[in-house]
């Protein structure tokens, strides 16, 4: 018997090339649009967060969290506490543990009026969700493994492990206890929180320098360090990325690298601060930079798209 092997044809071939450069090419864009709608998700989410919370003002005359007595408890909410930050009416949304060593008065999220913020919006049937567990005058002393974060904030809709908590008083509070008079959202991934440090997260990168861009320049700006979206966290301050801290294996800010060398606020022309691309150690680390230029403008690390790198912080509106 003969056999005769045919080989593919040009056209073929060519065909076979077509076909697997649509697949390909509809993989990517699929791709693609999981995460746009993934940054469009989350926009959403704290545009619905920023109007609850102004909602609940409308109707109660506080913000949430911050309500005092004795009309959180005619309102049917929880009893606050006599002291700052379990309910004092102030307009500014802290933790009650005030005199910690870092001289931060928000600094621990997971107690006071902070915790206390999505209690509110929860009891009153503003938002998604069911949140009881906090109180307004527990300092937490217990770890709280990453499975209980749920209990004390809402998860992101970007995913990733993410979570949304509440902060006031901006970057310059945290450096230099002189207070913006903000409330804000973070963005985050938070991992749990240790008996140590009383309420305040351990908390991670969320999302890439291009989900984090998107975000800023749908909302704001576009600008990590400018206007009401910011690239900044209480646990890793301005989150341009550096070395991996000793501590829990989490990305501590560069305070020499990402910031105003005077206040830790922008950066801006003529404080001669230089920002690289980070490419290492470990790769890849920066969510903004500017290009190593002393005093320039800070921009998103789009060239490292793809690093999970990047915090955000949205003040209230």
């Amino acid at each position: 018997m003969n056999y005769t092997v045919r080989g593919f044809t040009l056209i073929e071939l060519s065909i076979a090339l077509v076909i697997i450069g649509l697949i390909v090419g509809g993989v990517l864009v699929g791709q693609d649009m999981i995460k746009a709608a993934a940054v469009r998700a989350q926009v959403t989410q704290i545009e619905k967060f920023n109007q609850a919370a102004n909602a609940f003002k409308g109707k109660y005359g506080y913000l949430p969290g911050d309500i005092p007595n004795p009309f959180a408890a005619q309102f049917g909410f929880k009893t606050r506490g006599p002291y700052k930050g379990e309910g004092d009416g102030n307009g500014i949304i802290e933790s009650n543990c005030c005199n910690n060593p870092y001289g931060l008065a928000d600094y621990y999220t997971m107690q006071g009026e902070e915790a206390m913020f999505w209690v509110d919006l929860s009891t009153a049937n503003m938002i998604e969700g069911s949140f009881s567990t906090a109180t307004p005058t527990a300092v937490i002393t217990a770890t709280i493994p990453a499975s209980g974060v749920g209990q004390y904030f809402p998860a992101a809709k970007i995913g990733y492990g993410g979570y949304i908590y509440v902060w006031s008083n901006g970057w310059n509070g945290y450096e230099d206890n002189q207070y913006d008079g903000n409330n804000y959202f973070a963005v985050t991934a938070v991992t749990g929180s240790p008996s140590n440090n009383d309420g305040f997260p351990y908390s991670m990168p969320l999302m890439t320098p291009a989900q984090a861009y998107a975000i800023d320049k749908k909302m704001d700006d576009g600008l990590p360090q400018y206007g009401n979206v910011i690239a900044f966290d209480l646990f890793m301050g301005w989150a341009s990325g550096g070395p991996i801290s000793s501590l829990s294996g989490v990305f501590y800010e560069n305070y020499g690298g990402d910031c105003d060398p005077v206040n830790c606020g922008p950066v801006v022309a003529g404080d001669g601060e230089q920002t690289p691309l980070s490419t290492s150690q470990p790769a890849n680390t920066t969510c903004f930079d500017n290009k190593n230029v002393a005093g320039a403008t800070e921009n998103y690390s789009l060239t490292n798209s793809t690093m999970v790198n990047c915090s955000l912080s949205f003040r209230f509106q």
